[in-house]
């Protein structure tokens, strides 16, 4: 799981993932030089607030590679109306390190939204923003993102605390069966041997549960 990500924003370390594809030859398609010019406008945004664009490159299916060889701190998704394949691809590229993920579309519709929030966008910006907007907009995002790995840290370290005292429960009551002593007594012979071994309480009563399902 990454951690918390820098606070400096503006040195950020972005790649920026484009699915805006310019018009080709002499295809005049209002719609696509409108969104090739937006695409444009965003990396030029970027660049004039001072940010450090390392790479555009399109979401296929050699995006989780390019990011894991570059390691980014967050990723921009420049995307047309429809995100969805474009978000898979990103999700996959980031499944095992987690990074903040700001997404620029033209869509609208609120479903779409809500399935790229669920999905782990840190910020859903409906047509392009000037410049000046353009640091705010990833303050928040960042901040966002390090708020939700800081509960899934969190979440994370409960559950762990949790399993590790069932797991010490379970050994505790194999050593009062076996030696037909007290609670107290096999905690107490439980911290005597982790301490004897130098071992973490719940690694030993780890070793002792293997040990007897092992013997049967």
């Amino acid at each position: 799981m990454r951690s918390d990500v820098r606070s400096d924003v503006r040195s950020l370390r972005i790649v920026v993932v484009n699915t805006v594809m310019p018009p080709e030859g002499d295809e005049q398609d209002e719609n696509a030089l409108m969104q090739a010019e937006r695409s444009r406008a965003l990396r030029i945004g970027l660049l004039e607030a001072g940010y450090n664009i390392i790479a555009v490159f399109p979401a296929d299916m050699h995006l989780p590679d390019r990011v894991a060889q570059l390691q980014p701190d967050m990723i921009i998704i420049d995307a047309e109306s429809d995100s969805r394949d474009v978000l898979e691809h990103v999700v996959m590229a980031t499944r095992d390190a987690r990074r903040p993920i700001v997404l620029f579309t033209e869509d609208h519709a609120t479903s779409s939204m809500e399935a790229a929030m669920a999905a782990g966008v840190s910020a859903y910006v409906v047509a392009g923003l000037q410049s000046e907007r353009i640091k705010p907009v990833l303050d928040v995002a960042l901040a966002r993102f390090n708020a939700e790995q800081k509960l899934r840290t969190e979440l994370s370290d409960t559950k762990l605390k949790l399993a590790e005292r069932k797991t010490i429960e379970r050994a505790k009551g194999l050593l009062m069966e076996r030696h037909k002593i007290s609670e107290d007594e096999a905690y107490s012979k439980l911290r005597r041997m982790a301490m004897d071994k130098n071992l973490k309480l719940s690694e030993l009563a780890q070793r002792i549960l293997d040990v007897a399902d092992l013997l049967g």
